[in-house]
């Protein structure tokens, strides 16, 4: 069929407008158009079609000096979907709780295809501590967090049977040299993986030990999040409750 991908039975037009959208980094308020051509690997005359149609939805806007950004309805997709876990009335506020029982930077993480990716996060209160950016694609197979969900996805091998009989996974320097996490998995209705919670510090300040004293912490937190993201109101068990008879 006229406007199909014939490989995958994708629409191209719509996997273009994608890309344009995909184009902007973090930080950047707005990109010319050869800059958005160059990026998605179109012609300007189609890049621009494309913008011009996205506008007219409110997914770009340009800007007087002729450079695009993104446009509202860009925020609002992005609103609707932190809406889905519940951001403002269950995660943030377990996330802040969780870094005052710590003193360290907390985030819940969820799988996106085959990466995982920062929904929300909270800051600690320590000066020198981890940063990471929300909405950035991280691979599953470095960090705990992502070991996490593959785990409690069902992923084969030693490693990830281990941290379904421990309930919780801590690394160090795993995927980002100096960096230290412990994580533990968040379910909700029917014992459906949600995604991970974690904090993170320098490694020098999170050696094993300490690791290994926090993951409590850690499991309480996403157990606790786990009852509030499925809606009961029961209180959770203490404790890495049901992980070692969890099944895939």
């Amino acid at each position: 069929m006229e406007g199909e991908e014939p490989s995958s039975g994708g629409v191209i037009a719509v996997t273009r407008a994608l890309q344009v959208l995909e184009a902007f980094s973090l930080g950047e308020s707005g990109l010319p158009l050869a800059e958005l051509s160059r990026r998605c690997g179109l012609h300007k005359t189609t890049v621009l079609r494309l913008a011009r149609t996205l506008a007219q939805a409110g997914y770009m806007v340009q800007r007087e000096d002729g450079e695009w950004r993104l446009g509202p309805a860009a925020g609002w997709l992005g609103a609707r979907y932190q809406a889905g876990f519940d951001v403002q009335n269950v995660l943030e506020p377990a996330l802040q709780e969780l870094t005052m029982a710590t003193g360290e930077s907390a985030a819940f993480y969820v799988r996106e295809g085959n990466v995982r990716t920062c929904l929300v996060r909270v800051e600690g209160p320590q000066a020198l501590r981890h940063h990471a950016r929300m909405g950035e694609g991280l691979p599953l197979d470095k960090g705990s967090p992502g070991r996490v969900i593959l785990a409690f996805s069902g992923a084969p091998g030693k490693v990830y049977e281990d941290i379904r009989k421990k309930g919780y996974h801590w690394s160090i320097g795993e995927r980002e040299q100096g960096v230290a996490t412990v994580s533990a998995p968040v379910f909700g209705t029917h014992w459906r993986l949600m995604g991970s919670v974690c904090i993170s510090g320098p490694a020098s300040r999170l050696p094993e030990s300490k690791l290994e004293s926090l993951a409590q912490t850690v499991i309480a937190a996403a157990n606790r999040l786990s009852y509030a993201l499925s809606g009961s109101t029961a209180t959770p068990a203490p404790g890495p409750a049901r992980a070692a008879s969890w099944h895939p």
